[in-house]
């Protein structure tokens, strides 16, 4: 099946100072995103998602996975990380869903990065220019605040109605002045095991 991808966009931002005081290490992060036609749009409603989602979720995970590598450089290198979809308003939810919320998709990136955690996600409905938030923490550790971190750009003609917009994000580094601590700490503090 064509994946039906109208183009790919790329997203880079680099932290050097942050609360006025410059980043001991700036902040890295990079988004990479396609924007593909809705393949359920104009059919009602659809019961068995499956079909689409075995075609193309491993499509846009492969594709996107290897933008997101060449623009860090390695996945040895990628400390935070995240995915996010957004569907045109002519869609449901359930399938921006649909196309992130596979390990046909997830798998790719996980693999790539060696990651432990899970891929922290946003998938909303929305239309051109909307805001696309791709929220992430550690790869290999999800208590590490320090790298709860969202990535926010926008694409100015997508999601079309009858779109869908699904992106990776990554960072190189947490937020440069961290200082809230760990959820670790507060266990400890709370005397408790239970988050």
């Amino acid at each position: 099946m064509d994946a039906g991808i109208r183009k790919v966009v790329s997203y880079v931002e680099e932290t050097l100072i942050e609360g006025g005081k410059a980043a001991p290490v700036p902040l890295k992060m990079f988004a990479a995103a396609v924007v593909l036609k809705n393949p359920w749009h104009g059919r009602g409603f659809v019961e068995d998602l499956k079909p689409e989602i075995h075609a193309i979720a491993p499509v846009l995970g492969e594709l996107l996975t290897a933008e997101i590598l060449r623009m860090a450089g390695s996945g040895a290198v990628i400390e935070g990380y995240g995915k996010a979809a957004v569907v045109g308003v002519a869609g449901e939810i359930e399938h921006a869903s649909a196309l992130i919320h596979t390990l046909r998709f997830g798998n790719f990136y996980r693999k790539a990065v060696g990651a432990k955690s899970y891929l922290s996600f946003t998938n909303v409905r929305g239309g051109p220019n909307c805001a696309i938030s791709i929220p992430m923490m550690h790869k290999d550790d999800e208590g590490m605040r320090s790298h709860y971190l969202t990535l926010q750009f926008s694409i100015n003609d997508a999601p079309a109605a009858d779109e869908i917009v699904v992106a990776l994000g990554a960072s190189i580094g947490g937020r440069p002045h961290h200082r809230i601590g760990n959820r670790y700490q507060d266990l400890q503090e709370l005397g408790s095991n239970e988050a």
